[in-house]
């Protein structure tokens, strides 16, 4: 693996804030010392256009002039405050599979938005609240993810989200 043959480091920590319009945010380690440069591009070749304050990261890390810097993102998981709420919270079963999908559209503002899965016609509603407890910011239309997707009393609709390259490795 590269990030081996560099020898650069692996480590654990969180989302100190991440700005999608800026292209970047920081990471704070669990292990304590200087914050974390996360660049866009780290997160894009993971998968993913952005990601929510708190969320748990793990990243090799390199040292450049201007201080740390993410090289390559490995995992991300929801914030710890993301628990499921019993009486508005919708189960997720993980046997359900990942479905292959693209953002249609993502309003931030009005906390919803709509994809589109891979063969399939109708479109799957997905809640801000679903996207925070995955561990987005936000989504892009365009965006490739993978959906866990039940059938609300509306139509379908997404219980989590995953970035295309987790939902990849999931399936293998």
């Amino acid at each position: 693996m590269v990030e081996v043959e560099r020898g650069l480091p692996r480590v654990r920590g969180s989302v100190k804030w991440f700005d999608p319009g800026k292209g970047f945010g920081f990471i704070v380690a669990d292990s304590g010392g200087p914050d974390i440069l996360l660049h866009v591009n780290a997160l894009r070749n993971f998968g993913q256009s952005s990601v929510c304050d708190r969320a748990g990261i793990e990243v090799t890390v390199q040292q450049t002039q201007r201080g740390l810097q993410a090289v390559e993102v490995f995992e991300i998981t929801p914030p710890e405050d993301a628990t499921p709420d019993a009486e508005t919270e919708i189960p997720v079963d993980p046997d359900v599979p990942l479905e292959p999908a693209r953002i249609k559209w993502f309003d931030k503002v009005k906390g919803f938005g709509f994809a589109n899965v891979f063969g399939r016609n109708e479109d799957v509603f997905i809640h801000m609240e679903v996207l925070r407890k995955s561990g987005f910011a936000e989504l892009q239309p365009g965006e490739a993810v993978g959906l866990r997707i039940v059938d609300g009393e509306r139509g379908r609709m997404a219980v989590s989200i995953a970035s295309w390259e987790t939902a990849l490795h999931k399936k293998g």
